[in-house]
């Protein structure tokens, strides 16, 4: 009995023994496994920790190593939340703030003028904007203020006349890229007070880089008292148009006068100038009845007209349409001029100028010159004029040189010239002159390499008119697919003339072109180092 009972409880204990054992396995079991899956966590957040080590304050690493201690004293308790996984974890800053809350480190960059954003209406600056009130002031202080910001905008209101005297908009000190946007419309004053006696311009960018000058307002300088006092105007070809009777010189049309009959100025004011400017757009206005000259570009680079207007009337004398000096690299296009002199005209210094898309038309054509006036030297090269549409127009295409000047006129091109009732389509003209005398000389600039193509239309004058220096013939003058037929109206019509004009006809002409001498010239005096461009 006694035996029994000790067999049972030693089956008892070795029962215990038994699960006690298994429990124990299994309990190490779980806590391995729970250990290792913690000890992964554990690297990670201890690489992240260590990363961090160098910019955390010490009790930051204490409370980590106080939270990892606890949690071994407790690992059968609730399991630890694994930590969010960071793929790029960011270092924290060196005044020790929170990872969490820091921002990209990203340096602003230093504030430049705020590009395109500024824009700046002279209704703002105290422009009335009635046609009356000088609102001069306010262009100035409108444009000292875009004056500082890059590419920003002046504006000048559509529906508004502003009445502003003359104005300069100067560099060099300005930002560049700054937009001028007229879409209202500017007049010039018409009281000889207000010019003194007497500017060469009345709106004037100077020293600029990036100008445009856009919209579609109106420049209006109300010339006609300016007019007055210098018709009737003669150009140097006048004396090749020989009226049928005197009827046409009886009757010329005065110019529209001015509403106030005080003299003006002797010197006369250039509408819109640009001076000394690199990268210069004008486009989409219109320049009207300017005292003078309409649009000049002197000493520039990089100069785009295109999708704008001159409007004056036929006969207001010297006002030329767009006056390029001691500019290069220009591009005309787009664009409609009708004025009293030439459409365009190309001064000494120019090169590498092209026009096309323009009509032109009441005018004196568009002209290179006249150039070596008073003896001086004149450089012109590389010039493009083509696809142009003349009416009415005194001249079609023009070179035209004073006696006595020096330097060279030479790679220039006309092509496909559309001609509706032009007095003189073609002139070479190193005889220019435009008093009523002008002393014979000897030296002349030079005149090489034209080339006329598709020149078509028709004239009532003369079709051709070469005049070249004895000393320096024309040479290298092309001419071909010339179609020019007459149209009598009121003047005597001339035959083709040339003198000392040396060259090549490629194709037949009509009217033929006889007079033209085909090659070079037997001789052909040097030009000294002082002449040459």
């Amino acid at each position: 009995m006694i035996m029994r009972k000790a067999l049972r409880l030693r089956s008892i204990t070795m029962m215990v023994l038994m699960a006690v054992l298994v429990w124990s396995v299994t309990l190490e079991t779980c806590i391995a496994r729970r250990g290792r899956h913690w000890r992964h966590n554990h690297r990670s957040s201890s690489d992240l920790s260590d990363s961090l080590s160098s910019k955390k304050p010490k009790s930051h690493g204490n409370s980590h190593r106080s939270s990892h201690n606890n949690n071994n004293n407790h690992h059968n308790k609730s399991k630890p939340k694994p930590k969010p996984k960071q793929k790029t974890p960011p270092k924290a800053d060196d005044n020790n703030s929170p990872v969490v809350s820091q921002p990209p480190q990203v340096q602003p960059p230093s504030l430049p003028p705020l590009k395109g954003s500024q824009v700046f209406n002279v209704m703002d600056f105290g422009a009335k904007g009635d046609g009356k009130c000088d609102d001069t002031k306010a262009f100035e202080a409108a444009w000292a203020a875009a004056c500082k910001v890059e590419a920003s905008m002046m504006t000048v209101p559509p529906g508004y006349t502003f009445l502003v005297g003359p104005i300069a908009f100067s560099g060099p000190y300005c930002q560049a890229n700054i937009v001028f946007q007229l879409d209202g419309t500017i007049i010039a004053p018409t009281d000889s007070k207000s010019w003194g006696k007497g500017l060469l311009w009345w709106i004037e960018f100077t020293k600029m880089k990036g100008i445009k000058v856009q919209g579609k307002g109106v420049i209006d300088g109300r010339g006609s008292g300016w007019w007055q006092q210098d018709y009737p105007f003669t150009d140097g070809e006048t004396e090749l148009i020989v009226p049928l009777n005197n009827s046409v010189h009886q009757n010329l049309p005065l110019p529209i006068r001015s509403e106030l009959d005080w003299k003006m100025p002797s010197i006369k004011p250039t509408a819109l100038r640009f001076y000394g400017s690199i990268g210069v757009e004008v486009s989409g206005i219109t320049i009207q009845n300017s005292p003078q000259c309409h649009l000049k570009f002197d000493n520039c680079i990089d100069v785009e007209v295109h999708d704008m207007s001159v409007s004056s009337p036929g006969d207001s004398p010297n006002t030329d349409g767009i006056h390029l000096q001691n500019s290069r690299d220009v591009l005309i296009h787009s664009t409609t001029l009708a004025c009293g002199d030439d459409c365009i005209s190309i001064q000494t210094g120019c090169s590498n100028v092209f026009v096309h898309n323009v009509n032109c038309g009441p005018g004196h054509g568009i002209s290179i010159g006249s150039l070596g006036k008073d003896s001086t030297k004149a450089c012109v090269s590389n010039i493009t004029v083509r696809d142009v549409a003349m009416h009415n127009t005194m001249t079609g295409v023009r070179i035209k040189t004073w006696q006595g000047g020096v330097g060279s006129v030479k790679g220039i091109l006309f092509s496909n010239i559309q001609l509706n009732e032009v007095q003189l389509p073609i002139v070479i003209d190193q005889f220019y002159c435009d008093h009523s005398k002008c002393k014979n000389q000897t030296s002349a600039v030079a005149v090489e390499g034209v080339t006329y193509e598709r020149i078509k239309g028709t004239y009532t004058v003369k079709p051709v008119h070469f005049a070249c220096s004895d000393n320096f013939p024309c040479v290298d003058v092309q001419l071909s697919a010339i179609e020019l037929k007459p149209v009598q109206e009121k003047y005597h019509m001339s035959d083709p003339f040339c003198w000392q004009t040396f060259g090549e006809l490629s194709t037949p002409t009509l009217p033929p072109i006889d007079c033209l001498q085909i090659g070079k010239p037997p001789r052909n005096r040097v030009q000294s180092d002082h002449d040459v461009c």
